[in-house]
């Protein structure tokens, strides 16, 4: 199987319909072992979902602005897995007052920047003691090569989140590992519901040439899992669109 023998930590399960869930689920269901996190409100949510995986997995804390939860993850891995094959970065943040561009405080950018950019390397770096050769470090983003109706300093943090996971790339690949990201279409997720006018999104995949089901996590999901797998051994600091062929028509 695609995933046989393979241990990943996956962040971001909160619901069954979020990208996260679906690549837990794949990930099982092609012979990997899976950790889960989460963190105050939400961990028992995840938790409860967790059971709906294949298999149940277990649920680490972890809130990636708590530097004490960084220091301490590779330790509190160790419980569950001995090692690590692959991170799927699936966390982002914004107060409502970063999607109001030009009102917006740096109090609330500052917050969306730690949360969706800077966390992919914090997260990285608090997994290193476990992850060797061939590992592989997958994160979810929107495509920022534009400035998207509404999503303001969300869209500048998902700017700061890809140019981090090239520099990632670069300084992992000594290493033998791995660092890509997935640029899904909009899909409605937990998240999405934060994102104000996220409806405005409802009419992509009129412009995509395969068209877009936002209700549709799985595509995503499956590149996800591509990337962690063994079968893109030299391919880092790459961004794969899954977005039904959007980003190519110049709409």
């Amino acid at each position: 199987m695609l995933m046989d023998g393979k241990k990943l930590l996956i962040t971001g399960v909160l619901m069954d319909s979020s990208i996260a869930f679906h690549v837990a689920r794949l990930a099982q269901e092609q012979g990997a072992e899976v950790v889960l996190t989460s963190f105050g409100r939400t961990f028992r949510i995840t938790q409860t979902i967790a059971k709906r995986l294949p298999r149940p997995a277990p649920v680490i804390e972890l809130d990636v602005t708590d530097q004490e939860h960084l220091d301490t993850l590779a330790e509190r891995l160790g419980e569950h897995v001995d090692s690590l094959d692959g991170v799927l970065h699936s966390i982002g943040y914004a107060p409502q007052g970063a999607f109001d561009f030009m009102n917006a405080r740096w109090e609330d950018v500052a917050t969306a920047m730690q949360v969706s950019a800077y966390s992919l390397k914090s997260l990285t770096t608090a997994c290193l003691p476990r992850m060797g050769a061939g590992g592989s470090v997958v994160g979810l983003t929107f495509d920022a090569q534009y400035a998207w109706p509404v999503y303001d300093w969300m869209g500048v943090a998902k700017a700061a989140f890809e140019a981090t996971s090239r520099y990632l790339a670069r300084d992992l690949g000594p290493m033998g590992i791995r660092s890509n990201l997935v640029s899904a279409g909009p899909i409605a997720t937990t998240a999405a519901k934060s994102i104000p006018d996220f409806d405005q999104f409802a009419k992509w995949g009129e412009h995509a040439p395969l068209g877009w089901d936002v209700k549709d996590p799985v595509p995503a999901a499956q590149a996800c899992l591509a990337l962690l797998s063994d079968w893109f051994p030299a391919t880092t600091g790459e961004i794969v669109h899954v977005d039904g062929g959007y980003h190519a028509t110049g709409f």
